[in-house]
């Protein structure tokens, strides 16, 4: 079995990476050079002209492009062609390769402000003997410094300013602009104006304010792409733990290696020890030890056996597994926890789109800024010299980076912040919404309570009795059954086992009868008193002996009762929603503290009072099948990663681990993002308020004017750096 190299995983026709995903089919795409929030509105908005594209969503943290069409797969091509005519780069989205589309922009970058700051260093060297030696050294000797400073300043600048201006050629080319089109035109113009001095013999040139700022634009734009990458680690992480390659046993029994994309559902695999799952998939042959910390997040390995379910992203321990996929590698629970992850970074909340709408203006407002600040020097009697170094000054000191980052900023280290709490977020203005609730309404079962019934009653039940109940239970799947079969330990099984529809299980033990069921069924009346007496239960009967009833209870999760007191701190009321029964929901409102509560309730009745709390912003927690509707319809939403996969859908959070500890977290984060959002638009103000006036009038020179742009993306950012402590 020859193995696979990268060149046999990659692929670069895009058709080969359609999915299905209901009516319509999905793309990724790797998308390069794109650097700020206009840029994300003009690759979405030239999508979205092409008749066939239903969505389409950039995630600036991973370079990833998501779109969905109707049409053939070949309509792929077409949309790979519309975002290279835009002026970005792209290809097929590839994380089996290992390549980060992030990472050589990283190093051009790294390097050309590397050259920047060389080219910087010298020329000021230059420029402070020319300041320092003015009026005493002969014009001779001052031109040849100028010289000298022109030698190093233009090649370096033609190097350092690719970045910017090959952007800038881009989206000239596309016929529209970008953010990099008037910093390109100061730096050219810092530049174009020098040189004419210099030819001229003046010797008034700006070598250092062109090459000082393009050292400080590299310093922004390099910090920028390191949060990005900083922020899209996640999802990266979990794309690189998909198993790039599978094993799959073909008609005539052969096992060959082929890309993991390629696997369909109904194929059988073979995972050697050691290796990853590279689908979701269910054991058919081979038993062993099997480490689901990526899913379960529990350490201990699971022992499984043929039967049991897989998930992509597993590790098999021991022992080689033959498995047949039940889902190919993209719509796997591993891809969907990245697709997750990545949703979360790049949602476009309310203050997004402001901040979007701010930045798809700022190119023809400052353009025509700069000009009408040329123009008002020349007519109130100023050189034209003075005229263009102040609108070179416009064109740098207004550049949007604070404005554009404001938001972006602060979601992505919000969304990073709560992955590692355990709680992904689907969508961006999940965040705000989550910050205005101020009610939490949680369903019972498998929210507040494990979903798994305990055996309540074992010490008034004899060993016996438990073990024979046990050898009838252990053949069952229902969750009764289980718990006595968990509280009994392994151990053999009766002979001749029935399950009665309706009624419980039946067999026979060493010439004995023994039935386990309901009350009904065995002719028991359960009217019951007591504290135990709406507890779920099932009767046990050895031949014609008495009944004895078994106890169960769903026992509340560890941290319900913390979560629930948490929320109450917060300024949060709590309510419980169910449709259980009313002595069960009760005794767990009673426990956690919780005053209002209602049970026995209807999917619709869920929603109705959803509805009636409007005006409370309210929070639903749930899991179940039942529960996605209400879920769809609260204000904001969370599921248990346990959940449905319909509740998982329709929730705008998904809680990783079941802890629901994670929700008042949640909480402190959202209201701390909201916090940060709006400092950071007031910082942005604040900054343009003041930077703008003192360049129209000719107080701040180009290299001031760099320095000061790069500083106000700098607070900004370390603005939203301030959610990482806790």
């Amino acid at each position: 079995m020859a193995p696979l190299d990268a060149a046999d995983i990659r692929s670069d026709d895009p058709t080969a990476f359609v999915r299905e995903t209901g009516e319509v089919k999905a793309l990724d795409l790797a998308v390069e050079g794109a650097h700020c929030a206009g840029c994300i509105a003009k690759i979405e908005t030239g999508l979205a002209a092409l008749g066939s594209v239903r969505s389409a969503r950039l995630n600036l943290s991973t370079g990833r492009l998501a779109v969905t069409f109707a049409g053939a797969d070949e309509e792929a091509r077409t949309i790979l062609k519309t975002v290279k005519s835009l002026g970005y780069a792209a290809s097929p989205f590839q994380p089996e390769t290992g390549e980060d589309p992030g990472r050589s922009e990283e190093r051009r970058l790294l390097r050309a402000l590397a050259v920047a700051a060389f080219a910087a260093a010298n020329v000021m060297l230059l420029s402070v003997s020319v300041w320092a030696g003015e009026g005493e050294m002969d014009s001779g000797t001052l031109l040849l410094l100028h010289y000298i400073s022109a030698v190093i300043a233009l090649p370096a600048a033609a190097f350092a300013g690719r970045p910017f201006f090959e952007s800038a050629f881009r989206a000239l080319k596309a016929r529209s602009v970008n953010m990099d089109v008037p910093i390109s035109l100061a730096v050219i113009l810092a530049l174009g104006l020098s040189l004419y001095e210099l030819f001229i013999g003046h010797g008034d040139t700006y070598f250092d304010a062109a090459v000082m700022l393009l050292f400080f634009l590299l310093i922004g734009r390099y910090l920028d792409s390191r949060l990005r990458a900083k922020a899209g680690q996640a999802a990266r992480q979990l794309a690189a733990l998909q198993a790039s390659v599978a094993h799959r046993i073909d008609a005539d029994g052969k096992v060959k290696a082929i890309p993991a994309r390629e696997v369909v559902p109904g194929d059988r695999l073979v995972v050697a020890a050691g290796d990853r799952m590279p689908v979701d998939g269910e054991i058919v042959e081979g038993r062993g030890e099997i480490d689901a910390s990526l899913v379960t997040g529990e350490t201990r390995p699971l022992h499984l056996e043929p039967g049991d379910n897989v998930y992509s992203g597993m590790v098999s321990l021991s022992g080689t597994l033959t498995i047949t996929a039940t889902a190919a590698r993209e719509d796997s629970l591993l891809a969907e926890i990245a697709r997750l992850v990545e949703a979360g970074e790049q949602s476009r909340s309310t203050y997004v789109r402001w901040a979007d709408r701010a930045a798809r203006l700022y190119v023809p407002m400052v353009h025509s800024l700069a000009a009408l600040t040329l123009i008002g020097w020349v007519v109130i009697g100023g050189s034209v010299h003075a005229g263009i170094l102040n609108a070179i000054a416009v064109l740098i000191i207004t550049c949007p980076c604070a404005l554009a980052l404001a938001v972006p900023a602060v979601q992505v280290v919000a969304c990073g912040r709560l992955y590692r709490e355990g709680v992904l977020v689907k969508s961006g203005d999940a965040l705000e919404r989550l910050a205005t609730t101020d009610r939490v309404l949680f369903d019972k079962t498998g929210t507040l309570t494990l979903g798994k019934p305990k055996l309540l009653n074992p010490h008034a039940l004899r060993p016996e009795t438990i073990e024979l109940a046990a050898k009838l239970a252990r053949s069952s799947h229902h969750p009764l059954s289980r718990a006595v079969a968990d509280a009994a330990g392994m151990g053999d099984t009766a002979s001749d086992i029935e399950e009665v529809a309706g009624g419980g299980l039946q067999g026979n033990y060493e010439g004995e009868r023994l039935r386990f069921g309901s009350a009904g069924w065995l002719g028991v009346d359960s009217d019951s008193s007591g504290p135990q007496a709406h507890a779920m239960e099932a009767w046990f009967q050895r031949g014609d002996a008495a009944p004895v009833r078994f106890v169960f209870s769903d026992a509340l999760r560890p941290d319900a009762a913390e979560a629930v007191q948490g929320l109450r701190a917060r300024g949060l009321t709590s309510e419980l929603l169910s449709g259980d029964r009313e002595g069960p929901v009760a005794a767990v409102a009673r426990d956690l503290k919780i005053d209002t509560y209602s049970a026995e309730l209807k999917p619709t009745e869920k929603i109705a009072r959803i509805e009636a709390l409007a005006g409370e912003n309210p929070l639903m927690v749930g899991d179940g099948l039942n529960d996605a509707p209400a879920l769809a319809a609260a204000h904001v939403s969370m599921s248990m990663g346990s959940a449905a996969e319909i509740s998982r859908s329709a929730a705008d959070l998904v809680i990783q681990g079941d802890r629901l500890s994670a929700i008042p977290v949640a909480i402190d984060v959202a209201r701390a993002a909201r916090m940060r959002v709006f400092e950071n638009f007031g910082l942005a103000v604040i900054y343009n308020c003041i930077a703008v006036p003192l360049a129209v009038f000719g107080f701040v020179t180009p290299l001031v004017a760099a320095i000061a742009m790069s500083a106000s993306s700098l607070l900004v950012t370390a603005n939203a750096m301030r959610l990482m402590r806790k």
